[in-house]
């Protein structure tokens, strides 16, 4: 058959131009035609209208009225169970950090334009922060939305930011795109980002980057401010980075 040829890493080729279409349509976070597909992936459009038709047949991708095309609501479910499965996987490394510091440590996936809560281990403290999973938060205003923000492209960045706006969650928020492209340098460089009651007054986050996996990720560990504050950035930032080396080597 037409198309089943190795791809890059010996891969199937057609499951190969399968999974950049839809890589495509999840970056283009809109409608694309077979046209500007083709265009995206490097293909001819007659080749781009087979794999399209099969995706949409599996309910990976949606057809609107104007023949452009959307990712498929099957994407949803499947995207669901990953990152619980992930989540399942962070669970010991998140309890080492809860334990360490007594207080919520997290992990969060970048969906759309939100960080979403995938995992959850809380802190042993009657107060404490209490975030539930499946729980849809601001980009710009929390320590995992930055940590997932930083590992985009500056334009890809600016662009989110762009559509997602910068709306005041405090007194504390940054709500100027270009202050806030500015930390996001310093948070790569550095490794960590920090959320000081810039998402709730009195909250105190700090979290990290989680390489290793398909979509942006991050884990972090967040409390009252009185009691977990800057003095703890440094010790934190170490930990949720061994942390994050451990997640990464069980998906390895």
């Amino acid at each position: 058959m037409p198309g089943t040829g190795a791809g890059p890493g010996g891969g199937v080729q057609s499951v190969v131009r399968a999974f950049r279409i839809l890589d495509v349509l999840a970056e283009a976070d809109g409608e694309l035609s077979i046209s500007e597909l083709a265009v995206a992936v490097d293909l001819p459009q007659p080749t781009i209208h087979r794999i399209v038709a099969t995706l949409r047949e599996l309910g990976h991708a949606h057809q609107v009225t104007n023949r452009r095309y959307t990712l498929g609501p099957r994407l949803i479910g499947l995207g669901d169970r990953a990152s619980r499965v992930l989540g399942v996987r962070a669970g010991d490394d998140l309890r080492a950090v809860a334990e360490r510091f007594g207080e919520t440590a997290n992990m969060a996936v970048l969906d759309g334009e939100r960080a979403v809560y995938t995992a959850q281990v809380p802190g042993p403290h009657s107060m404490r922060t209490f975030t539930e999973v499946g729980r849809r938060v601001p980009l710009h205003s929390t320590g995992v939305g930055k940590a997932l923000l930083a590992q985009l492209p500056a334009p890809a960045a600016r662009r989110l930011l762009g559509s997602a706006g910068l709306p005041a969650a405090t007194d504390h928020t940054v709500v100027d795109p270009d202050r806030l492209l500015d930390e996001l340098d310093r948070i790569r460089r550095a490794g960590f980002a920090v959320d000081a009651e810039e998402q709730e007054v009195g909250v105190f986050c700090v979290a990290v980057p989680l390489a290793g996996v398909s979509s942006p990720a991050a884990l972090s560990v967040s409390g009252p401010i009185h009691r977990f504050g800057h003095d703890r950035v440094p010790e934190a930032a170490a930990l949720l980075r061994a942390a994050a080396e451990g997640i990464g080597g069980t998906l390895a």
